[in-house]
């Protein structure tokens, strides 16, 4: 397994309230452990949200004694939740703050993957499939068929998502099994890469840079501030 992430502020936005968590190594139970977490909320709140959500959560996760995948992640995520709405009850300057979380540990050929809100996590071999799916009012929008997927890229409310980290006492997160091959490139990111490149410019800089993951993740970086930058871009690359 070979990894590698980033984070950068873009070029319209004044803070990066964006935090990736990346070990390779065991993380109490778990094999390892990926995270990417897009913070929301005035002042400093989002930057608080997403990087004190990924610590609380690492954190219950070396505590946890489950002994399954899904149920350390399950609790990790219920303690965050409760962890966030707790300081934002006692702190005027964080009231309304939260965060997307999209969290992946991986065993040998097989995936746990968990998810609130718009970040994402796609596996990528000789196409590239999108395993979460975004918690966002557009998406139910899809869903409802009100607008099909071209005009869901383009909507004005694109960014307006209905599950968060913070948002609601109790927190439902999605999880999926994804069975995983030799090669098989994971890429988890925030909504600041994949509101500016479609899937498919995503992957052919993935696949156009294999063996030098450090070229591809500058490279998607790059490419989304030349889109224009409008967010934050926090991105995970892990090559099996």
């Amino acid at each position: 397994m070979e990894s590698i992430s980033i984070t950068d502020i873009g070029l319209k936005r004044k803070t990066n309230q964006d935090f990736v968590f990346v070990s390779e190594e065991p993380v109490g139970k778990l094999p390892n452990l990926f995270i990417v977490a897009d913070g929301m909320g005035g002042h400093n709140a989002g930057d608080f949200a997403s990087k004190h959500s990924v610590d609380k959560f690492v954190s219950h996760v070396k505590e946890s004694t489950s002994e399954l995948p899904i149920s350390i992640i399950t609790e990790a995520i219920e303690a965050t939740n409760e962890y966030i709405i707790e300081k934002t009850e006692h702190n005027e300057e964080l009231k309304g703050m939260g965060t997307t979380f999209v969290v992946a540990t991986i065993y040998d050929d097989h995936m746990y993957v968990a998810n609130i809100g718009d970040s994402r996590l796609y596996v990528i071999d000789d196409n590239i499939r999108q395993i979460t799916k975004d918690h966002s009012l557009v998406q139910e929008m899809v869903e409802k068929g009100k607008i099909d997927q071209d005009d869901a890229n383009s909507h004005p409310n694109k960014n307006v998502i209905t599950r968060a980290i913070g948002a609601s006492k109790r927190i439902v997160a999605d999880f999926f099994e994804v069975n995983l091959q030799k090669g098989n490139i994971v890429l988890m990111c925030s909504d600041g890469l994949t509101n500016m490149l479609s899937d498919k410019e995503i992957m052919s800089i993935v696949i156009n840079n294999l063996n030098r993951l450090d070229i591809a993740i500058q490279s998607l970086v790059d490419r989304a501030n030349e889109q224009g930058g409008k967010d934050n871009i926090s991105i995970i690359i892990v090559k099996l």
